[in-house]
């Protein structure tokens, strides 16, 4: 199915009307329909500054590196679900992000015992570079999916649990 346009015309990628009759619009690559959605009104031209689900599924990937701080990273997403989760963009990236974040902790949590319990063999001391790579990834995908909702596209995680859809 092709956006609409001129006939005979290669297809722009943009954000159209959705063709299945959602009430939102559809994230149209070039080539194909995505699964990206948006409630939000899209952007006129190539300034996507504007469009409010971007922003806010950006946010949804990226405040894991400032609720590190001060707190629980899942805190950040989790924000951000509660509050948009009637936009399914939004929804979606949330979701991923608070699902990736509940994932990792739960995989750190298990390293730093399995680290501090083998540290007494001195085993543990082999341990600490894999730990230092899983928080370098951690930093990675994020940066990914933080890319690619920024662009209107979807992203998953790879390794994560799915507690929340």
């Amino acid at each position: 199915m092709r956006p609409p346009g001129t006939p005979g015309a290669p297809p722009v990628a943009g954000w159209y009307p959705d063709p299945g009759d959602s009430g939102s619009y559809r994230w149209w690559d070039g080539a194909r329909w995505t699964d990206a959605l948006s409630s939000a009104i899209p952007p006129a031209g190539p300034d996507i500054r504007r469009d409010d689900s971007r922003n806010w599924a950006l946010a949804a990937h990226l405040s894991p590196l400032v609720t590190l701080f001060v707190g629980l990273p899942p805190i950040g997403p989790l924000i951000v679900y509660l509050a948009k989760k009637d936009d399914p963009y939004v929804r979606r990236h949330a979701a991923e992000a608070l699902n990736f974040n509940i994932s990792f902790l739960i995989y750190a949590l298990v390293l730093g015992v399995a680290t501090i319990v083998l540290l007494v063999f001195i085993v543990g001391v082999l341990l600490i570079p894999l730990c230092f790579a899983l928080f370098v990834a951690w930093i990675a995908f994020i940066a990914l999916a933080a890319n690619k909702a920024g662009q209107g596209e979807d992203y998953r995680y790879p390794l994560t649990i799915r507690f929340i859809r």
